[in-house]
């Protein structure tokens, strides 16, 4: 791939994704593309790295990985000032030794690694490589160099100091970006971020956070969960709850998903009942009971306690007949009214910015979120090193808890074993390495999307392609 140079005049425009289009597994399966990802996309993108509550204290620090890159984020001063947080390489200028070491990359094994070391993290008031004793302050400037004046004078601040890394934060979460040149954090998130502001995700906190090493390529384990239109097949007991099917949008680099009907396709409207949208023809009362529970005992996520809890009296506190919408309605302020009695207030949202909002946006490259009024259940997928064939994998749940009642947890270590993950994520996993080897297949001609439901995967192609060059989808016909 060396060779190949970027022709965005090959590559499909937006408007073009409402056909029927086809793009190849080169993404997915081609070492060389994969390796070629870490120079043409990894460097020059903004990325989620972590959740500022991990950095509480000057000193805190965590390290993100991302192929054999690593990006040391540590609190340098309290507050929300620019010199608060800041970000470099995650390596010595002396020698080339990771001064954090024993996390995750797909890099060489080390113990830690082996045992499931998702990332390193802790609180130290400078870095100390233990190769030389080269020392670095919080600034990134190196403190100590032992016998410094054997370099006659040539060793200036510019050699000596860390190489920074641009960081920024939004929605409670850290996002690094290892291209000097880029722009503003902000501007590269737009319009998502002002989508979700309302959603007040910075006042969340983690409530639970999995990972592990899977057998497929990051793509695929992200697409997993871009779209909808895969319920019937992969969940088929959801489908007894209502129609999935759904609207997917272009958003520049990024992307949505939301309820849909066929009838507002048919007549070209935007859909904007996902709000209050009754699950099945059935009496409402007792779908969204049976329903929540379901989504609490088998994802264990996209949804809250207090929602799961209220949703069940809906049968004995509503008459039958109640209107599905006003069920609804019904529902979320008894709901919200109780979690507020305990200490979490609901930010608010108006059904304007839920209708807005829709069901799933994703945030280009490698992140997939789900929205609600207290909860987030979001997705990160990366390479595991230059290999095509295998990924990090994450799910995390986030949760606004009553104040001190935030729980203490950990990135934890997850098998790709089906038995180990919640139902539905299972089912998600069970497709991922079946697509993996089906794109090796020389009988698989290109992908097909769905033109209607599927465009969040086909504009991720088509920003893939402007990155990297190839791969680009093209309209069929």
């Amino acid at each position: 791939m060396s060779n190949v140079v970027s022709n965005p005049a090959s590559n499909v425009s937006v408007e073009d994704l409402a056909k029927p289009i086809i793009f190849p597994v080169e993404a997915f399966i081609s070492e060389e593309y994969a390796r070629a990802e870490g120079d043409r996309l990894w460097a020059k993108v903004w990325q989620q790295a972590g959740r500022v509550e991990e950095i509480p204290e000057v000193g805190s620090y965590i390290t993100y990985n991302i192929g054999g890159d690593s990006i040391l984020i540590v609190r340098a001063a309290m507050g929300d000032g620019p010199e608060a947080i800041r970000a470099y390489h995650n390596v010595c200028p002396h020698r080339g030794r990771r001064l954090v070491g024993d996390n995750t990359g797909g890099g060489p094994v080390v113990v830690k690694q082996a045992t499931g070391s998702h990332s390193a993290r802790g609180k130290l008031p400078k870095f100390g490589c233990n190769y030389h004793a080269w020392t670095f302050g919080l600034d990134g400037k190196a403190s100590y160099i032992p016998d410094r004046e054997d370099w006659g004078g040539a060793l200036t601040e510019a050699c000596t100091s860390l190489t920074p890394v641009k960081v920024g934060s939004w929605g409670g979460w850290l996002w690094v970006n290892m291209d000097p040149a880029a722009g503003p954090l902000l501007e590269y998130l737009a319009p998502i971020n002002t989508l979700l502001d309302p959603f007040e995700f910075d006042r969340m906190r983690y409530r639970f956070r999995f990972w592990g090493i899977f057998d497929c390529n990051w793509k695929v384990a992200l697409e997993a969960f871009l779209e909808p239109y895969h319920v019937q097949g992969t969940h088929p007991q959801l489908m007894k709850y209502g129609d999935f099917y759904s609207f997917s949008k272009s958003f520049g680099l990024h992307g949505q998903t939301g309820f849909d009907s066929k009838q507002h396709r048919k007549d070209g409207t935007a859909v904007d009942t996902s709000v209050h949208r009754a699950a099945g023809d059935d009496d409402p009362r007792i779908t969204i009971a049976r329903m929540q529970q379901e989504y609490w005992d088998t994802i264990g996520a996209s949804t809250s306690e207090t929602l799961v809890r209220t949703a069940q009296r809906l049968p004995q506190e509503l008459p039958e007949g109640t209107p599905a919408a006003e069920v609804h309605k019904y529902w979320l302020a008894k709901a919200k009214a109780e979690d507020a009695a305990r200490g979490v207030n609901w930010p608010e949202i108006t059904d304007a910015q839920y209708a807005a909002a829709g069901l799933a946006l994703s945030i280009f490259p490698n992140m997939n979120l789900i929205p609600g009024p207290t909860f987030s259940l979001y997705y990160r997928c990366r390479p595991y090193g230059n290999d095509p064939d295998k990924c990090i994998y994450e799910a995390v749940a986030l949760d606004r808890f009553p104040p001190g009642e935030e729980p203490a947890t950990e990135w934890t270590y997850v098998d790709q074993d089906l038995e180990k993950w919640p139902l539905v994520i299972a089912q998600d996993i069970s497709n991922m390495v079946e697509i993996q080897r089906g794109y090796h297949s020389r009988g698989f001609r290109g992908n097909l999307p769905n033109p209607w439901q599927e465009r969040k995967v086909t504009n991720l192609h088509r920003n893939l392609a402007r990155y990297m060059g190839v791969g680009a989808p093209r309209v069929i016909g």
